[in-house]
């Protein structure tokens, strides 16, 4: 039997939640081009769409903003655990103990399979659950929700204590609409792995949000953000790229393991920062960045057709909104578990567990003769 190291190419689930597409630059979720909803929706339209298969109706879109308002609170037994927790515990910790703290509530609920109100509350609270640590890390006090605003600006609101500039809402929301599902990664993956044993949402959850912690797969763009700090503007811009190319330097932000051609994710963030450049200076770096970028590396880099990827614009978009570096893989943790919890109602509406198979390549005991 051949093996498949990191089973790349084989395939573990029919979905109709997204497809991935890295050779023509397609990501679709259930019908629609991603890029297209993260210029024109909600977020809470598009979590909608991933979990009930159609855009909602204005009436269904208001009650459900309405649930969601209603399971952005901290529970009182989750926010003493949160208390006990030290200061300076990093923040995928946090949010892997307080999904194991939410899973160990009602046990008159079925644990199988996995209700809808308690995917809704839990995705619902990630973005207070990160607030709160985060104030306390800083020593400041913790916001309380505001019901007036909407998921993504509430959750700037609960960091900074200010109303966020709707610029900056607008960015952000784009930018975690094309992070919510992206096919069969790794935390997904893990999520689906758990759930197929019949165990439970909380179970699931932490397995993802284990895999999402580890820096092959949720690891924030701070080299990206590293980068455009040091180019610090336009007119510097190509003298320290070609310095970057020349001395054999890989250039970050650029190129993508499934894209092949450009990121739809990029394209996304692309536009609307050119919409928004004349009322951020990073956009507008960002932008001219990767411009001259992309004439540079076909310069440099003939034939490999190396595009900008979503890390890129995902660190201008953090850096435009000051987020401390700290929250960017919490941040697109409290967007992918939008897909997480979609996957896990697919894998439960026709569930069979995982059971992969491996190949053993070491030694035999001699009693056992040598397979071919």
């Amino acid at each position: 039997m051949a093996s498949v190291t990191g089973l790349d190419g084989v395939v573990a689930a029919e979905t109709e939640l997204a497809l991935v597409d890295g050779q023509n630059g397609y990501l679709v979720y259930r019908g629609y081009e991603a890029k297209e909803l993260a210029l024109k929706l909600s977020f809470e339209e598009v979590a909608f769409l991933l979990w009930h298969g159609e855009l909602p109706s204005p009436e269904e879109l208001e009650a459900f903003k309405t649930q969601w308002v209603v399971h952005r609170a901290i529970p009182a037994e989750l926010k003493a655990v949160l208390d006990l927790l030290p200061k300076e515990s990093e923040m995928m910790s946090v949010l892997r103990t307080a999904i194991s703290v939410l899973g160990t509530g009602n046990q008159q609920v079925p644990a199988w399979p996995p209700q809808f109100d308690r995917i809704l509350a839990n995705t619902a609270l990630l973005p207070t659950i990160i607030a709160y640590h985060y104030r306390r890390s800083q020593g400041l006090q913790p916001i309380e929700p505001d019901p007036q605003l909407d998921h993504v600006a509430n959750y700037l609101y609960m960091l900074t204590g200010s109303v966020p500039q709707s610029v900056h809402a607008k960015v952000l929301t784009a930018y975690l609409i094309l992070a919510m599902e992206h096919g069969m990664n790794a935390s997904t993956f893990a999520g689906r792995v758990v759930l197929s044993t019949q165990s439970d949402l909380a179970s699931a959850l932490c397995a993802s949000i284990g895999a999402m912690k580890g820096p092959l797969h949720g690891g924030a763009p701070s080299e990206v953000l590293h980068m455009l700090d040091e180019i610090g503007s336009k007119e510097q811009s190509e003298a320290w790229l070609r310095k970057e190319l020349a001395a054999g330097k890989r250039l970050m932000g650029f190129g993508h393991r499934i894209y092949k051609t450009s990121d739809p994710r990029a394209e996304a963030l692309r536009q609307l920062m050119q919409e928004l450049a004349s009322e951020d200076p990073w956009f507008d770096l960002a932008v001219h960045v990767e411009k001259v970028a992309v004439e540079l590396l076909n310069e440099y880099k003939p034939g490999r057709k190396l595009y900008v990827n979503v890390e890129f614009y995902a660190a201008a978009v953090m850096r435009a909104i000051a987020l401390p570096t700290s929250l960017f893989t919490p941040s697109f943790t409290l967007s992918r578990i939008v897909g997480w919890t979609a996957h896990l109602l697919e894998q439960a509406s026709c569930n069979r567990i995982f059971r992969p198979q491996s190949v053993y390549i070491g030694e035999l005991p001699t009693s056992i003769p040598n397979r071919p």
